[in-house]
């Protein structure tokens, strides 16, 4: 397993250990006591999965008062990844980070808590797997508009399929503190 440090504290780009021969490949998505190694020592008590089709936009989302760490994955397929940091008191707060995660290349992304998250379809199709720290709670959910102009983040669409909650999120310099990850 390989571990890329990124510019902003606390988010990690991995590379698994890839086991492949002809009939296909093996690799370990998690163990806790490699990653705990590395750092990433978050308690994760939940998985999803989420398959969309090209040029769906999910994000930026994130919790308020039970903030979530998140080890992000693709299954099939491919797709542009984002991270924003949240955290008030970082020296990165309002920064982000992106990285085409696929299936071809196996990479994962650990968030931290405090970030929001999103992610655009680059593919056809791609099936999103990734572990959170804290159970989803509909009603601590916050966001954060995807085309935020002082955000300024690189997506590879123009003109995205969004869900309506995502089409109304606020900038972030129109959110107050309490509106924040705590």
């Amino acid at each position: 397993m390989k571990i890329l440090n990124t510019e902003i504290n606390g988010l990690m780009v991995i590379e698994p250990k890839i086991f492949e021969d002809d009939r296909g490949f093996f690799f370990e998505s998690y163990q806790k006591n490699r990653y705990e190694d590395f750092g990433i020592t978050s308690n994760f008590v939940q998985d999803n999965i989420s398959y969309s089709k090209k040029n769906t936009l999910r994000g930026l989302h994130f919790q308020i008062d039970n903030p979530q760490a998140k080890l992000v994955q693709v299954i099939s397929g491919e797709i542009y990844d984002v991270a924003l940091d949240l955290r008030v008191n970082s020296p990165h707060f309002g920064e982000w980070f992106g990285v085409v995660l696929s299936g071809s290349n196996k990479k994962q992304l650990f968030i931290p808590e405090g970030f929001a998250h999103g992610f655009c379809v680059t593919s056809d199709t791609a099936t999103f797997s990734y572990k959170c720290s804290d159970i989803y709670n509909p009603t601590d959910e916050g966001g954060i508009i995807w085309s935020d102009p002082e955000i300024n983040i690189n997506w590879p669409v123009t003109n995205p399929v969004l869900s309506q909650k995502d089409n109304i999120y606020k900038q972030l310099s129109q959110l107050e503190s309490h509106e924040l990850p705590k």
